[in-house]
């Protein structure tokens, strides 16, 4: 698929399906295809990881994304066997001026204190900017605990993850965490699904608040935990919380391995769901951000990891400027990040 046919036939399809939905609700979108290129001076590096990117922001000329790094050869040789997971990582930025060539910037955001939540790794971040400032949500984990060489096990019990979040004035930082304690933990009943869980932040604004949507995975699972993987919402009024779990704590859409949810024209929200659970390679529709349906499904060669351009991160007048774009992760011995571009076509409101 030619990228640029992809991208000029998504500007006028997307541009079609906002204007639908603030008229009568969403569209009925017949199509939904990706096409991908380089995301130059991010790629194919042997022994370097990149991977589980942000959603991109514009400032002024600039795009920004955030993403864990981890460098194989820099890990302590009792961390190497968790290379290429991000359960060693740090979160690194990159910008650009195209979206296409990309320029590392350097590491957001290294690891917590010893015997903090965030101790060991930092990884999967996103991004949101409040009040002319730049908020960088990541996960963290600590050690296992009992091990000796403070070693992750990546087990199934006791290697619990928490959300937090660092300040900064600037997109490239430096950031400071607003505080050593995370803003969002697992949930305390065992069978809750996120008893286990909590990751991969993904944020909204909607009526003044903060939407933090994340991935939770239950302690009931056990090792199958990441096939069951469910979509959770927390709310708060500041972007350094405190956030309140919704829905009594339970999830909001029962799939889904990665979290991509944007805003929609008319105050809806659309949600891309990954390769996981019953709903499963569909493309969402919320128009009170909680009520999921589907729009489309049975979709093919989706990004993995995405992470969206979304303009109403840095303007939240803008729902979209038509450009949708992003970066994602390609898998593999070496992840690293390629750009996507998708192709949607829309037909009359249902």
């Amino acid at each position: 698929m030619n990228v640029r046919s992809v991208h000029a036939t998504l500007v006028g399809a997307v541009l079609m399906s906002l204007a639908l939905m603030q008229a009568a609700g969403p569209p009925r979108i017949t199509g939904l295809e990706f096409g991908f290129s380089a995301a130059e001076g991010l790629g194919l590096e042997p022994g370097i990881c990149r991977r589980d990117p942000s959603d991109v922001i514009r400032v002024k000329d600039r795009y920004f994304v955030y993403y864990t790094k981890v460098s194989r050869d820099e890990l302590p040789p009792h961390r190497r066997s968790l290379y290429p997971s991000g359960y060693a990582g740090t979160v690194w930025y990159a910008f650009s001026t195209d979206g296409r060539h990309w320029t590392e910037g350097g590491e957001a955001l290294g690891c917590g204190a010893a015997g903090a939540f965030d101790a060991h790794a930092v990884f999967t971040p996103n991004v949101l900017v409040r009040g002319g400032r730049y908020w960088l949500y990541y996960t963290g984990v600590k050690p296992t605990p009992g091990q000796s060489l403070e070693v992750f096990e990546n087990n199934n019990h006791d290697d619990f993850t928490a959300i937090g979040v660092a300040v900064a004035d600037q997109p490239e930082g430096p950031f400071k965490r607003v505080s050593p304690e995370p803003i969002l933990t697992v949930g305390k009943d065992a069978e809750r699904f996120d008893s286990y869980r909590v990751d991969d932040a993904c944020l909204l604004v909607r009526d003044g608040r903060i939407w933090l949507y994340y991935k939770g995975r239950s302690l009931r699972h056990g090792g199958a935990g990441p096939r069951h993987t469910e979509m959770g919402v927390a709310v708060a009024e500041r972007p350094e919380g405190p956030f309140r779990k919704v829905s009594q704590g339970a999830s909001v859409l029962n799939s889904g391995h990665e979290v991509q949810v944007w805003a929609g024209a008319g105050g809806g929200v659309l949600c891309l769901v990954s390769d996981t659970g019953p709903q499963a390679r569909t493309l969402q529709w919320a128009p009170d951000g909680l009520a999921f349906r589907p729009l489309l499904g049975e979709l093919r060669d989706l990004p993995k990891a995405p992470g969206l351009f979304r303009p109403e991160l840095t303007d939240p007048a803008v729902v979209s400027d038509g450009a949708v774009w992003g970066i994602s992760m390609a898998p593999g011995p070496h992840p690293h990040l390629v750009r996507y571009d998708g192709e949607w076509q829309t037909g009359a409101g249902q």
